[in-house]
């Protein structure tokens, strides 16, 4: 994983993007960050994702077999949490880029989420899975207390709360390890990011296999314990790290500079915005104050398109006269200030086309469980757990990240010229395709299933579980494409003062496919079920018609895709200042 070393005489000894080491000095590049750094981050998130996934990928089992709910409530509830989950991501991008930088804000969450786990641990072991090793395949548990359900929720959502604000902290403190003005680790910057997700799945993959394995014959206390002490292992490795990472500092809060941006285009909406961009207002770099106009951020160079906010920087005839201009920046704005809110602008549209993909990404922790669990899950003499058919997404994943690096970036480089092979948004956009492609397999694959089934009564139809392997295959290279450019994308081309709010983003989405599904469900639930119709997703899936359901969410992807599509042409990246040009590689 490490860079080879180059010639590096021209090189500074110290950071030149801003970062410091924890003292506050400019980081020195021999003693801090790179590939040492971000190795032990890497482990830290491969850990705090196996301790998630110990508790997520099986929850919907859990709910229905200790909890006793059905299959539409049980996968609603797994929508609300996962989508919380991601959702406090927000939160913690906000905390992170405003006031606690990247270090305090994944310290304080992990310890949140490390708590959270023990108190479901202690929960489900005293209160819930009575008696010992019930909610298992063939175990019924007692009607948990009320107790245990109040511990339960408030558990799992401290857990989800921990981790969403953990997660865009960790991803961007992670590629700040490295200094893109550094040509070498500029590189090693981009690669981060595909080893970022390769330990997200490397993690899981504990948790998709044994954990899940022992949780669905019953030992989910265990589970949840495993889950915790990787999480306290996790934490005490971040903290290990801590005299050789490199920091960026807060830049205050955005919400305000883009507010002020906004405000005081408004309040010139009438004012002649000149057409030469360098007699809009920019404070000399020089100048002390700065930092304090563009929030600590690196100068933002002038682009066309959005020109309405182009008002906030542009100087009438009064500020002309004032000796102190920049006194109120309700009034006046720096063009940096002004692209950081164009920026923010921009990046909006393609975020939002990528939320249908994530309804799509979460069918696989809820209705591909539940369709598998009514399918045929021995396999020979052993019993394959329906969850643990996500070994085969993680497994994609695995694959298709080194085919990617190995195989296709160098055959596109050679056809595109861009050395990264795909732009960021091409990727996304072949996951977008891929994903459709996945609900197409799930819903044929469920009427394959239906065809088996004899009676609605009947348990289990005689297909086997292995035919969803396609489909979480698919989900899994869907991911690749996806969810590695969105990460690239947001990181990249966030200004410096909001780039945690970019990786948030990513989570933002997932989180935002989770509600969208609970709403879909609900609304197909309410408008095909009546008095003598089961609906398309009854508690009894043999009498429904899931493969529908798969049906309408690629014919959504497909409309999504030409709407991403059009969003991905107009869009146009960042540049800096400085002689430095952010290459954006959005083309399409």
């Amino acid at each position: 994983m490490n860079p080879t070393t180059v010639d590096s005489k021209w090189m500074s000894p110290t950071t030149e993007d801003g970062s410091m080491d924890r003292r506050g000095n400019p980081a020195v590049k021999a003693t801090t960050g790179r590939w040492r750094s971000a190795i032990l981050l890497l482990a830290n998130y491969g850990l705090v994702t196996c301790a998630f996934f110990g508790v997520g990928v099986n929850l919907v089992v859990f709910l229905r077999r200790v909890l006793h709910q059905g299959n539409a409530e049980a996968a609603n509830n797994i929508s609300k949490w996962t989508g919380t989950a991601y959702i406090f991501s927000l939160i913690g991008a906000f905390l992170s880029d405003s006031y606690w930088g990247r270090y305090v804000t994944c310290a304080i969450f992990q310890a949140i989420y490390v708590t959270g786990l023990v108190i479901l641990s202690l929960a489900s072991w005293f209160l819930l899975v009575k008696p010992s090793g019930c909610g298992g395949v063939d175990s019924r548990c007692a009607e948990p207390s009320s107790a245990g359900v109040a511990l339960f929720y408030l558990s799992t959502y401290m857990i989800a709360f921990g981790n969403g604000g953990y997660q865009p902290s960790i991803a961007t403190l992670g590629s700040d390890q490295f200094d893109e003005t550094d040509p070498v680790e500029a590189r090693s910057k981009v690669a981060f990011f595909s080893y970022f997700y390769l330990s997200l799945n490397v993690g899981s993959l504990f948790s998709n296999t044994v954990l899940v394995y022992y949780e669905d014959s019953g030992r989910w206390v265990m589970g949840f314990w495993v889950s915790a002490a990787a999480a306290a292992l996790a934490l005490g490795l971040f903290l290990l790290g801590t005299p050789n990472y490199r920091h960026f500092k807060p830049s205050g809060n955005p919400l305000t500079r883009i507010a002020q941006v906004l405000v005081a285009a408004s309040r010139k909406w009438h004012a002649h915005v000149p057409a030469r961009a360098e007699l809009l207002h920019e404070v000399e770099e020089e100048d002390d104050t700065s930092n304090k106009a563009s929030g600590g951020t690196r100068r933002i160079l002038h682009s066309d398109g959005l020109t309405f906010l182009d008002r906030a920087a542009t100087v009438t005839t009064l500020e002309e006269e004032e000796e102190e201009r920049t006194k109120d920046p309700w009034r006046l704005c720096t063009v940096t200030q002004v692209e950081e809110a164009k920026c923010i602008l921009r990046m909006l549209p393609i975020w939002l086309c990528t939320i249908v993909y994530s309804v799509v990404f979460t069918q696989m922790a809820s209705l591909f469980v539940e369709q598998g669990a009514t399918m045929d899950t021995t396999i020979g003499s052993f019993h394959f757990p329906a969850a643990s058919m996500s070994l085969f997404d993680i497994l994609s994943v695995l694959a298709f990240i080194a085919i990617y690096r190995r195989v296709l970036v160098p055959v596109m480089a050679r056809i595109s010229g861009n050395p990264q092979g795909l732009t960021e948004l091409q990727r996304m956009g072949v996951g977008l395709v891929i994903g459709m492609a996945a609900m197409v397999v799930a819903g044929l694959v469920e009427v394959a299933r239906l065809r088996r089934v004899a009676s609605p009564e009947q348990q289990a139809s005689s297909l086997s579980v292995l035919w969803q392997v396609p489909q979480y295959a698919l989900i899994g290279a869907s991911e690749v494409f996806m969810y590695v450019g969105q990460l690239e994308f947001f990181n990249g081309q966030a200004p410096d003062g909001v780039k945690s709010l970019g990786s948030a983003l990513c989570m933002a989405s997932i989180s935002l496919g989770n509600y969208v599904s609970i709403v879909l469900v609900s609304v197909v639930t309410s408008l095909t079920a009546g008095e003598r119709r089961p609906g398309w997703i009854p508690g009894n899936l043999n009498s429904g018609h899931l493969d529908r359901f798969y049906f309408l969410l690629a014919a959504l992807s497909l409309v999504d895709l030409a709407a991403y599509i059009a969003c991905a042409v107009w869009y146009k990246g960042i540049k800096l200042g400085g002689g430095e040009v952010r290459k954006a590689s959005t083309h399409v």
